[in-house]
């Protein structure tokens, strides 16, 4: 297994074609917009490596035997489901932000379950190739990235319907020794500091969409692939001057996602795990979407109770903690954590055994998990806000603090209880701006799928005729 250290240097080895702002960005590990992505996922390498952490973010390869990462491990039964969640929220509770890894680590665990279910139907061989690359996977502790969204154009039509047939992943050509593919994925969450990239479908494909029935995995450096990184809130202050006014600045808010471009890439068929089996797209988005769905009840918690402690101790720098009133809002905000909690562990000690061999998190509980992050975390974050005050949208700047001349101003106007230093103060608002205002908010809406993509799922898993057989037998209707 690679240390936060090893893992940056493998980084600096590869060479993807990574854009911001108009400019390429020559190494993600030392650009101020990415440098804060590529700690956050260093901090996982660094506790798989520590005792205190060794049993939650490590785990035995069924394949190998050997110890690994657990990010590179396939799921063997309820309790991995389970201490993957307790690793999550651990995690979230170093790093305060998105960490990136999850996304690859629930693309491994849906190919290999759906690749072993696709080889039994049609008499293929895309698990075996699946084997090998996940072997290699594991002995290098790769970090791949999980590329599942689409552009998607316009939403009322199919992929095949589509003005222009990029705006979906898609097969352009088949060769003796592999496929090319073009396309882009959208939002990919540290897609531009991963080693690989683990493509899948999007939606659910018609007979005629075979083209768009594909799911293969590339080097982040391969030829004709690159990222075009996206904007985030706040990410002018990324700057050394800037370090209070990040609020997280070692390890940025949410996860450096970009939209990644395929432009006519070769995949060579060991590296192709679904090719035109249009009827297992959709199993595919459901196993992806179910495992990260069961993720946000433990990454998301780790953060919130980060976000809680600001909450806490800034009302403690402003004299503010023994309020009534301020007590029942930081009890609501753990009442409303902990629920979150409850349904990604709940949802982890139900699953189940697939034919694979591999576990299932359940997926109404996963679904109901993800539909409460996205109303739960945001009443998390205005009970925070409250609690912080109008100071959180007025804060005057760090170049302002440190001023020789504006500096004293700052100092004495914005000082509340006498022994604390206003500076303390000030950074645990920035810490709270930058977790309550902006663009860690939209992820968790729209992280793995927005909020209708859990009510359908809801809708397709809560067995409503059974509800209905068991209200018609207690009402007497045979």
């Amino acid at each position: 297994m690679m240390n936060g250290q090893q893992y940056r240097e493998s980084l600096r080895r590869l060479k993807p074609r990574v854009y911001f702002m108009g400019e390429q960005i020559e190494s993600v590990v030392d650009h101020p917009a990415t440098i804060p992505h590529v700690n956050a996922a260093a901090k996982i390498y660094d506790m798989a490596n520590d005792p205190q952490f060794e049993e939650l973010c490590t785990a035995t390869s069924h394949l190998t035997g050997q110890k690994v990462n657990r990010f590179t491990h396939i799921h063997q039964s309820t309790d991995d489901l389970v201490k993957k969640v307790k690793m999550l929220r651990a995690i979230g509770q170093q790093t305060g932000s998105c960490f990136q890894r999850c996304v690859g680590f629930d693309a491994l665990n849906a190919v290999y379950q759906v690749s072993y279910e696709l080889d039994q139907a049609k008499g293929t061989n895309y698990h075996q190739r699946f084997l090998e690359y996940l072997k290699m996977i594991q002995e290098r502790d790769l970090m791949p990235s999980g590329a599942m969204t689409d552009p998607k154009g316009d939403r009322s039509l199919s992929p095949s319907q589509q003005a222009d047939p990029d705006l979906y992943v898609r097969v352009v050509d088949r060769k003796g020794d592999g496929i090319v593919v073009r396309g882009a994925k959208a939002h990919i969450t540290g897609s531009v500091n991963s080693h690989e990239h683990i493509v899948m479908p999007t939606a659910a494909l018609g007979e005629g969409e075979k083209d768009y029935a594909v799911c293969f995995a590339v080097p982040v450096d391969a030829p004709g692939v690159f990222h075009i990184f996206g904007r985030q809130t706040n990410d002018d202050r990324k700057c050394a001057a800037c370090a209070i006014d990040v609020g997280n600045p070692e390890f940025g808010i949410v996860g450096g996602e970009a939209l990644v471009v395929f432009e006519d890439v070769f995949v060579p068929w060991e590296r192709v795990f679904l090719c035109g089996e249009a009827e297992f797209a959709y199993p595919l988005v459901e196993r992806f979407a179910t495992f990260h769905r069961q993720n946000y009840g433990g990454c998301k918690t780790g953060l919130a109770d980060v976000l809680i402690g600001a909450a806490a101790a800034v009302a403690d720098v402003q004299g503010t903690s023994r309020s009534a009133h301020i007590r029942e809002k930081i009890a609501e905000m753990i009442h409303l954590n902990e629920t979150l909690y409850c349904g990604s562990i709940a949802c982890s000690s139900q699953g189940y055994k697939t034919p694979s061999g591999a576990y299932f998190a359940d997926p109404l509980l996963a679904n109901v998990t993800k539909q409460n992050v996205t109303r739960f975390i945001y009443e998390i974050a205005r009970l925070a806000q409250d609690i912080t005050g109008g100071v959180l949208a007025t804060l005057p700047s760090e170049q302002d603090l440190k001023d020789p001349v504006l500096g004293k101003y700052v100092e004495k106007y914005f000082k509340a209880v006498a022994e604390v230093p206003t500076e303390h103060r000030i950074r645990l608002i920035r810490l709270i701006e930058a977790m309550t205002c902006g663009t860690a908010l939209v992820e968790s809406m729209h992280g793995a799928g927005s909020p209708q993509a859990m009510r359908i799922m809801i809708q397709r898993q809560a067995n409503l005729e059974h509800k209905k057989r068991l209200a018609r037998k207690l009402a007497g209707i045979s």
